[in-house]
């Protein structure tokens, strides 16, 4: 067994995560409520980059809580899965067999 050798690759596998996280910051999802009132993106690292309102959820606060919660969920969870899809991808690509470290990842 070459410990050298995975400790290098295990090395490699943690630059490539980190320059794929930044990467992600420029990912964009966008989201948006069923009539187009309210919109949101976000980076693919979950981080909230614009909110647009539209002046008629001014009116009536209740309803703009809901849209906020329901489009915001909804575009985290879009961001979660590519996040989680782009690393997964680069953790199996370049990742020794080590055994017990499987769950490293996750």
């Amino acid at each position: 067994m070459d410990l050298m050798g995975m400790m290098g690759k295990l090395k490699e596998t943690q630059n490539k995560i980190e320059e794929t996280k930044k990467r992600l910051d420029s990912v964009l999802v966008e989201e948006q409520s069923s009539d187009g009132l309210l919109q949101v993106t976000l980076t693919a690292n979950r981080k909230i980059k614009t909110l647009t309102i539209d002046d008629a959820l001014l009116e009536d606060k209740e309803q703009l809580e809901d849209y906020m919660v329901l489009v915001l969920n909804k575009a985290i969870e879009k961001a979660s899965k590519i996040n989680e899809a782009e690393l997964d991808a680069v953790a199996k690509m370049d990742m020794p067999m080590i055994p017990g470290m499987d769950n490293l990842f996750k």
